[in-house]
């Protein structure tokens, strides 16, 4: 009879990232990597992807090593119209240098509007790639809010994100 694996709870780590970008004219408005069409973009210092940019700080929360503007931060300019799915591909080779493994990554975005369901497959390819895990463990979600708050009154969008961390050995 086989024994049961042994499992250290210790092991497991969650990370939570929160973002926000205000609206903005004649910029492009990226989200997960996709270019999605729309009159305005989102304000930021990088390409001000709101979706990687809390996907990453979920991966930082995780290993305890603070947030993307620690990392990369807008005061200085060689990350003036970065790409984020580049900064999120390096937080997670910072994550993997840590000893730990991305097991899942959930997010939500909050935007009035464009409506986002046609982009979230390309989305989660992005994110997945840009992490370097399979794209079923990364999960992307769209909501409005109903025209409340500032992403009802279409002044911005905020994208919230979880990821699960392994400090193990390969499943």
């Amino acid at each position: 009879m086989m024994q049961p694996a042994t499992f250290d709870p210790t092991s497991l780590r969650v990370g939570q990232g929160y973002d926000v970008h205000a609206f903005a004219e004649g910029r492009k408005l990226i989200l997960g990597g996709v270019n999605v069409p729309h009159v305005r973009g989102l304000l930021g210092h990088s390409d001000a992807d709101v979706l990687a940019h809390a996907v990453a700080d979920a991966l930082l929360g995780g290993i305890r090593g603070g947030d993307i503007g620690k990392l990369f931060p807008d005061t200085d300019p060689a990350y003036a119209g970065a790409d984020s799915l580049k900064l999120l591909a390096s937080v997670a080779g910072k994550v993997r240098a840590e000893g730990f493994q991305i097991l899942d990554v959930d997010s939500v975005i909050a935007a009035q509007a464009p409506k986002l369901a046609p982009y979230r497959e390309a989305m989660r390819e992005n994110l997945a790639r840009a992490m370097g895990v399979a794209v079923e463990n990364v999960g992307v979600k769209a909501t409005t809010t109903e025209q409340l708050g500032f992403e009802g009154r279409e002044e911005g969008i905020s994208a919230t994100a979880v990821c699960l961390l392994c400090r193990c050995r390969e499943f």
